[in-house]
């Protein structure tokens, strides 16, 4: 049992020495205090983000995925974000990938075993059929998941990019990666419980690679979705609300033009906007690859 006394998250915060001993009113003043820090520590390494970003981006115009590898929270962290991918940015649910140790019962019920075998990891990232196309992030928001670094040595061996996430100092033997995210939170409210500050900044962090990701991959106009799946009520009528705003339609006219484009919202906008079928409007968006502002002749 290796000994993580050390570690910057398994601290002791001052702040919280007599939490079982404060009003709730005082507590949750901490909470929302110690929170702060997580959105600072994600703010200095933006320049880390970026780069992690157009990884991704880059994989993903040669067909590569997102593959997000993590144990406990941090892979429910990243199951959550890769699950969201789909509806937002209507992209295939295989480009954008949660894997956790555990299996996807671990999503909902606690598999803390899982975490410690590196040679799940590696196999893991086997099992999915990980290649030098792909991009693999791991979430160790302690630093030293077994399970994450063995995710990690098998993806930098298949030739994939890889990118770490955690939110301590660096420790011994960490995985040889093409990029280190690694926002110092600190000690926990509660000691060593990182769903707390090293959570937040986990999630903020993933929310940041996937959506810059995707704008730059054209799912986005101005800051509108553009190319989210309309597969409920609420997101069409979000789609419809987009068609109107970006084309000046009423609400009813923008209903017909979404029907007759299937639903996408992108092909709608061409549709309308250039005064074409919904096979020439396609046409037109494969040629401006997949943007929009491009399709539209907009500068």
């Amino acid at each position: 049992m290796n000994d993580r006394s050390h570690l910057l998250t398994e601290q002791r915060l001052a702040e919280s020495m007599r939490l079982d001993a404060m009003s709730i009113e005082d507590a949750v003043a901490l909470m929302n205090q110690q929170d702060r820090k997580a959105v600072a520590a994600v703010g200095l390494i933006g320049p880390q983000i970026s780069q992690a970003v157009e990884l991704v981006v880059a994989a993903m115009k040669v067909g590569g995925r997102l593959i997000y590898v993590g144990a406990g929270t941090s892979g429910r962290l990243g199951v959550l974000d890769a699950s969201e991918c789909p509806p937002t940015f209507r992209i295939d649910p295989s480009r954008v990938v949660g894997v956790i140790a555990g299996g996807p019962e671990a999503v909902f019920r606690s598999q803390e075993g899982a975490e410690d075998s590196a040679e799940g990891g590696a196999q893991a990232m086997n099992d999915n059929g990980v290649d030098e196309k792909d991009v693999v992030v791991g979430i160790a928001s302690g630093g030293t998941t077994p399970f994450v670094h063995g995710a990690l040595h098998r993806a930098k061996q298949v030739g994939a990019k890889t990118v770490f996430l955690s939110c301590v100092q660096a420790v011994p033997n960490e995985p040889v990666v093409n990029v280190v995210l690694r926002p110092l939170t600190g000690p926990e409210v509660l000691t060593g419980s990182t769903r707390l500050k090293a959570g937040t900044a986990t999630k903020l962090i993933l929310n940041t690679i996937s959506t810059i990701a995707m704008v730059q991959l054209g799912k986005v106009y101005e800051n509108l979705m553009v190319d989210l799946q309309a597969s409920n009520s609420k997101l069409w009528e979000r789609a419809a609300r987009n068609v109107s705003t970006i084309t000046g339609l009423d609400r009813e006219a923008a209903v017909k033009v979404l029907q007759a484009a299937g639903g996408h919202v992108k092909l709608a906008v061409v549709m309308q906007k250039r005064g074409v079928s919904a096979d020439a409007a396609r046409e037109l968006l494969e040629k401006a690859g997949g943007k929009l502002r491009e399709a539209v002749n907009e500068c």
